[in-house]
C-alpha cells in the first residue's frame, strides 16, 4: 500500500531563512556591541580628529614645555626641549672642552640631545605601527611622558638640583625623552605650527607668511598662539623657580601633562570617509 505523500509546509516568507542564516554567518551584519566595556574599548581605538580642542591640548603641552626649559637651563646649563642650543653647545664641547663646567656641562647636553632624539624616534616608529592618532595610543603615550616628568620632579625633591653628576644626567634624560615624545604628537595631530617645543621655525614661518595680516589665516593664528603660550610658560616657570624651587616647577609641568592625558578621552573622533560611491562604480 502506497503511503500518501505529505508535502512540507512552505515558508510563508521565502528567503527569510536564507537571510537569517546570512546574518548569522556574516559577522559584519551582526548587531553592534552595546555593553559599556565594548563601547569604551571602541572609543579608545578610534582616531582622534584634529580640531580646536586638540589645538588647546597642544598649547597646554607647550605651556608645560616652557616651564621645563625655564628651569633646565639655570639648573643644568642645557635645554630639555630646545635642541638648537644643545647642538651648538655639544659642538663647542668637542672643539673647546676646557669650557666644560663653565659655559656648559657636556654630560647634561649629551643626555638632553640623545634622549630627546630617542624619545622622538621611539614614539614615531611605534606610531607607524599602532596608528599615530589612535586615542588609546595618545592617552598611553602622554601618560608615560607625564610619569617621566613626575619622576624627574621626585628626583629633584629627594636629591636636589645638582649641576652635574649622575642625578643631573638622570633628571635631564627623563625630561628630554618626554619632550621628544611630546613633539611627535603635534605632527600626529597634523598641527605642525604648534610643535610644543621649537620656536625658531615658528618665528620665521610667521614672519614670511604672505597672508600674515589676513583676517582668516589659521596657520598664522596657531603660530602666534604657540609662541605666546611658550613665552607665558617660560615666565611661569621662572616665577615658580624663583619662589618655590625647580622641583615644584617640574611638578606643575607634569600635572599639566597629566591633565592633557585625561582630556584626550574627550576629543572628537575622525570619522572615516564614506566609500559607498567608489564601491558602486
Amino acid at each position: 500500500m502506497v503511503e500518501p505523500k505529505v508535502e512540507a509546509p512552505q515558508d510563508p516568507q521565502p528567503g527569510r531563512s536564507a537571510s537569517v542564516q546570512t546574518i548569522d554567518s556574516d559577522p559584519s551584519l551582526s548587531p553592534e556591541p552595546t555593553s559599556i566595556a565594548s563601547r569604551a574599548w571602541s572609543h579608545m581605538l578610534e582616531p582622534v580628529r584634529p580640531s580646536g580642542f586638540a589645538e588647546f591640548e597642544l598649547l597646554l603641552l607647550t605651556f608645560c614645555t616652557g616651564i621645563q626649559d625655564a628651569i633646565s637651563f639655570p639648573d643644568y646649563h642645557c635645554f630639555a626641549s630646545n635642541q638648537t642650543g644643545n647642538t651648538v653647545f655639544l659642538m663647542l664641547a668637542v672643539i673647546l672642552p676646557h669650557l666644560n663646567g663653565e659655559m656648559f656641562i657636556t654630560a647634561n647636553i649629551g643626555a638632553a640631545l640623545g634622549f630627546f632624539l630617542l624619545g622622538g624616534w621611539t614614539t614615531g616608529q611605534i606610531s607607524h605601527l599602532v596608528g599615530p592618532r589612535v586615542r588609546l595610543w595618545l592617552v598611553g603615550c602622554n601618560f608615560l611622558q607625564s610619569c617621566l616628568v613626575f619622576g624627574a620632579a621626585a628626583m629633584q625633591y629627594v636629591h636636589g638640583a645638582n649641576l652635574s653628576g649622575a642625578d643631573a644626567v638622570a633628571v635631564v634624560a627623563l625630561l628630554a625623552f618626554a619632550s621628544g615624545s611630546q613633539v611627535v604628537q603635534s605632527r600626529s595631530l597634523r598641527m605642525t605650527e604648534i610643535s610644543t617645543a621649537m620656536a625658531t621655525a615658528a618665528w620665521m614661518d610667521l614672519m614670511i607668511d604672505p597672508a600674515l595680516f589676513r583676517r582668516e589665516n589659521r596657520p598664522r593664528t596657531r603660530r602666534v598662539l604657540f609662541l605666546a603660550t611658550l613665552v607665558l610658560g617660560s615666565l611661569a616657570g621662572a616665577g615658580i623657580y624663583r619662589s618655590a624651587g625647580s622641583w615644584v616647577a617640574i611638578l606643575v609641568s607634569a600635572a599639566g601633562k597629566m591633565l592633557v592625558t585625561g582630556l584626550y578621552l574627550f576629543n572628537s573622533t575622525d570619522k572615516p570617509k564614506s566609500t559607498a560611491g567608489q564601491d558602486a562604480c
